[in-house]
């Protein structure tokens, strides 16, 4: 049944591989189900039912993902999105997290018209080969430098932005938990990045750097307090529309990038560059963001961290049950998904970096045309903290290029589209 669910001989995989591949996904992003909590906390909605709708966003969401499109993505709330849901859109602008809410459902909504025909999927194919190549990269940069923020190895510098952290047990530990990684893969050990998170955990705990689990199973409080509570009418108001074009702006291009880079490393693309069910993909994305705003999260997108569970081997949808019904359970298990450390899990995504690096050989860095517009796409990833603004950088300059050296008609006009919405989204 499995086989002609997910095709799993069709993608070279395996029942072991996608199980370990959906969990390595699993811990490596289960850091959102406290980060999200307390992000979207700060508007006043209660944060035991955050964690409750974040899980199951995220569990349900991915499974979607899974059954419509076969692809081995995860999904759910968005970094980034829920803090402009926050920072910019309640806090600062002073609206009540119920019409932020609004805007969510409403962008969401939009957003899956525009997929339905299909402008999304027409946007993918108007991106030239050195722009997708340079999306993987840089979203390997940017991944790769979470996870040294996370570990603390690079932390704040007044002086100069970033600076070296100081080695403490924690980044030590994660330091050993990386090279652990690395050795394993170097010996083509399947499950590497899991055996390093796990191992690195378990010694932590034993050398007393972090606690075990104070527990195993806790009842998940109701989402009852924000399930249902978005205000779509109050979302209408004139003022507002700017933050809709927003959250639908950097979703668009989150998404789009996180898809292109993460199928391409699956080897779901061909050599064009075109991924097949690419539709299914970003309808399910749209329906999952208006399903978030219906039950009281911020816009849900196609995680970045899926990457780790390609790298592990993951080929399939069944990578994204598997992840699925790991975020449905940590409903329950909430205690152990705790004790895994930070620490522990920041040398995946920095060893996932290292994997999404090796596209960088096929730009042609002695063709300016291609070369610099690819540059600025992955260079402005990780050093504006935004997959969108690399895209938008790397949209905007290839076809400025473009009409200065008088190449215009090698522009698709939906990349002109997009050129011209990176102008705006920048500006504004």
């Amino acid at each position: 049944m499995l086989e002609k669910m997910f095709h799993l001989h069709k993608r070279a995989t395996t029942v072991r591989h996608e199980i370990i591949a959906g969990c390595t996904t699993f811990l490596t992003a289960a850091y959102i189900i406290f980060v999200h909590p307390s992000i979207l906390g700060a508007t006043g909605m209660d944060q035991g039912a955050l964690t409750t709708v974040t899980c199951l966003v995220a569990g349900l969401a991915t499974i979607l993902m899974a059954l419509w499109a076969n692809a081995p993505l995860m999904m759910a709330p968005g970094m980034g999105l829920n803090a402009f849901f926050t920072y910019s859109l309640v806090l600062g602008q002073g609206i009540p997290w119920q019409t932020a809410l609004g805007v969510v459902f409403i962008s969401g909504v939009v957003f899956l018209i525009l997929t339905w025909c299909g402008f999304r999927e027409r946007l993918m194919q108007a991106i030239p080969a050195s722009l997708r190549i340079a999306t993987s990269v840089g979203i390997g940069l940017f991944i790769a430098f979470i996870g040294l923020q996370n570990l603390g190895l690079i932390v704040n510098h007044d002086a100069v932005l970033v600076g070296l952290g100081s080695f403490s047990p924690q980044v030590l530990f994660g330091l050993i938990g990386l090279l652990l990684a690395i050795i394993l893969e170097i010996r083509r050990v399947r499950g590497a990045i899991l055996i390093a998170i796990l191992g690195t955990s378990a010694l932590g705990m034993v050398c007393g750097l972090s606690d075990f689990p104070g527990g195993v199973v806790a009842l998940p409080p109701s989402m009852a307090p924000i399930a249902f509570q978005l205000d779509i009418v109050g979302a209408l108001q004139i003022s507002l529309w700017s933050s809709i074009f927003s959250f639908m702006f950097v979703d668009l291009f989150d998404s789009l990038g996180t898809i292109l880079a993460v199928c391409r490393e699956a080897g779901l693309s061909d050599k064009e560059g075109k991924i097949d069910d690419l539709h299914s993909m970003l309808q399910a994305d749209a329906v999952a963001t208006v399903g978030g705003a219906l039950l009281g999260t911020s816009t849900t997108t196609t995680y970045i961290e899926s990457a780790s569970g390609v790298a592990e081997g993951g080929r399939t949808g069944l990578t994204s049950v598997v992840t699925g019904l790991l975020f449905l359970a940590a409903t329950l298990f909430t205690p152990i998904i705790s004790a895994v450390p930070g620490y522990a899990t920041a040398p995946a995504l920095i060893l996932v970096g290292i994997f999404m690096m090796r596209g960088a050989s096929q730009i042609d860095f002695y063709n300016f045309e291609e070369a610099a517009p690819a540059f600025l796409t992955f260079i402005m990833m990780p050093l504006t903290y935004s997959i969108a603004t690399g895209l938008a950088f790397g949209f905007l300059s290839y076809v400025l290029i473009k009409i200065a050296i008088g190449k215009i008609s090698e522009c698709d006009p939906f990349l002109l589209a997009a050129a011209l919405f990176s102008a705006i989204s920048l500006v504004v």
